[in-house]
């Protein structure tokens, strides 16, 4: 892959070891990218999060798969989250209400909700990413806490035994 002709335009960025590692920087920017990625409103949001990924150093199959956070099922409501967040950030009223909702329509209403749609998207992504972002971070600071206090009382209990067997 880091041959392959159609990805030179991505340079050194594709050579990265943390785009395939487990590590907490790569993981948890993952969350961050998937997760922000999820919440833009449009097509191909997996090939935005692998190009995000790739640049910022995320683990690359994580950040991919984050994205199906939003799915058939839960992108109505993200949307609609989002665009919530979107009116009372601008402080537009609610035109949604007046909108009748056709296909035949659907241009009509998009030029209206645009705006509060994608800043809230914006806005509902980062928050949500960041928030990842920073539970994996504290997730990954626990666990490695655990195994080290785990490791030294197994030192520990080692040492005794060694003295207990070993009488000096």
């Amino acid at each position: 892959m880091k041959n392959h002709p159609q990805l030179s335009w991505l340079g050194e960025h594709i050579k990265n070891p943390g785009l395939w590692h487990l590590s907490h920087r790569s993981v948890s920017l993952a969350f961050l990218v998937g997760i922000f990625c999820a919440f833009l409103p449009m097509p191909f949001q997996m090939v935005v999060a692998a190009i995000l990924a790739v640049f910022i150093g995320s683990n690359l199959p994580i950040s991919v798969t984050l994205v199906w956070i939003s799915n058939p099922i839960t992108m109505p409501a993200m949307l609609y989250f989002s665009y919530r967040i979107g009116q009372l950030i601008l402080g537009v009223g609610d035109s949604a209400d007046a909108m009748v909702w056709h296909l035949d329509t659907l241009y009509d209403n998009f030029k209206h909700i645009w705006r509060p749609l994608l800043l809230g998207c914006l806005i509902s992504g980062l928050i949500a990413g960041v928030i990842g972002f920073i539970s994996i971070r504290i997730l990954w600071t626990i666990q490695v806490r655990r195994t080290w206090i785990k490791r030294g009382r197994e030192r520990l209990k080692r040492q005794q035994q060694d003295k207990q067997n070993n009488p000096d």
